[in-house]
This record gives C-alpha cells, structure tokens and sequence, in this order.
C-alpha cells in the first residue's frame, strides 16, 4: 500500500512506491536470529582455528599421530556430514512443497548421519586417550596437541550433537503440524554451519598433521 512521507525542510511529500505487500528486505526474525547466531559461532570457530593454526606452526616437536586409519576415519566423517547436507537440502525442499512426511523423513536421515559422525569422532578420540593424549600430554611432542585437539574438535562435536537434539524436535514437530517450512530452513542453516566449519577442521587437523606428509 503506497504511504506519504516527509521530505525534511522542504515541508512537501512524496508517496512511496511500493505496494506490494511485505517489504523485500524483511527477514523473518527465526532467520535473523540463526544469522545472527551463525557470525558469533563462526568468529569463535575463526579464533580457535588460528590458534590452534598458531601454536602448531610455533611449535617444533608438534604430533603428527595420525596414519593411514585415521586419515581414513576423517575421510568418511567428512563424506557422511556433506552426505547430511544434501539430505538436509531435501529436507528443506519437502517442507517448501508441503510434503511433511518427507521433511520428517529427511531430517531423520541427518540426524542419523550426526549421530554417526559422532560414534566415529568419539571412537577415535578413545583411541587417541589410549595411546596416552591428554589435555596437558601426549607421547609425542608439544603437550598441547592434546588440549588444541580435543578443544577445537570437541566444540565442533558438541554442536553437531546439540543440531541432531534440534532436528529431532523440529522433525517431531512438523509431523504433528507444530512448525513451518521457515522453521525447517532455519534448522537447515544450523546444520550446513556446523557442515561448513567441519571443512576447515578437517585439512588442519588432520591432512595437515599425519604421517605420511
């Protein structure tokens, strides 16, 4: 609907243009809350990141624990959390065409990527604890592999568990009729953050600190 508006000074109006209903530039405020949320999670991943980027080019006698198997076990955590996005994509995509049994489907099928990715971290962290990483020790070098390492790849795991606790509950909620296609592609842009910030973890950690470089 066109409105008047003051010109200042000039003491005239002006009818806006624009009569075309929402404004064009409104975002949903669920939307804005998870961009909002996405940059101050991103610049907190950006500074463990460099300093974990940091303290391993500072270092002399910096680790290098992983071999063949480890590389491989990243490499398949990788695949199965870009597996999740796509999955997470037509989740999106079902609830945009209405298809709720689809939306609930394909947000089960994320979760179970999550949870998967999740039993393969915790596996290999149980190795590592094994062959005697600690916070504040390893067998073999700088001590403070083990606190960079379980810091910067603990905090991505807890955030891949909290997005499968989130999933569940906008999944359980769209199969009763509680939530919208907006909720469904916000809960998307908190998985496909999480995904993204895997990408950078797993050259630095792990390509760029095994054996066979």
């Amino acid at each position: 609907m066109a409105s008047r508006e003051a010109t200042g000074d000039l003491g005239t109006t002006r009818e806006s243009v624009w009569s075309g209903g929402a404004s064009p530039y409104a975002v949903p405020s669920k939307k804005l809350g998870m961009w909002l949320f996405i940059v101050s999670d991103a610049i907190t991943f950006s500074a463990l990141l460099i300093a974990y980027a940091f303290v391993r080019v500072a270092s002399a006698t910096w680790p290098m624990p992983f071999e063949w198997p480890s590389i491989l076990n990243a490499t398949i955590m990788t695949v199965i959390l870009l597996s999740s996005s796509l999955t997470m994509v037509l989740g999106v995509h079902a609830a945009k065409t209405g298809n709720r049994k689809g939306v609930v489907g394909w947000l089960l099928a994320t979760m179970c990527g999550g949870i998967l990715f999740d039993v393969l971290h915790l596996r290999e962290w149980l190795g590592l604890i094994n062959e005697g990483v600690t916070l504040f020790k390893n067998p073999w070098g700088d001590p403070q592999f083990g606190a960079a390492f379980f810091s910067l790849t603990g905090l991505h795991m807890t955030h891949v568990t909290i997005g499968v606790v989130y999933l569940g509950v906008i999944a359980w909620g769209t199969s009763r009729g509680k939530y919208t296609s907006d909720d469904v592609e916000v809960s998307g842009l908190y998985w496909h953050f999480v995904d993204l910030v895997w990408m950078f973890i797993f050259p630095l950690v792990y390509l760029m600190s095994n054996k066979m470089a």
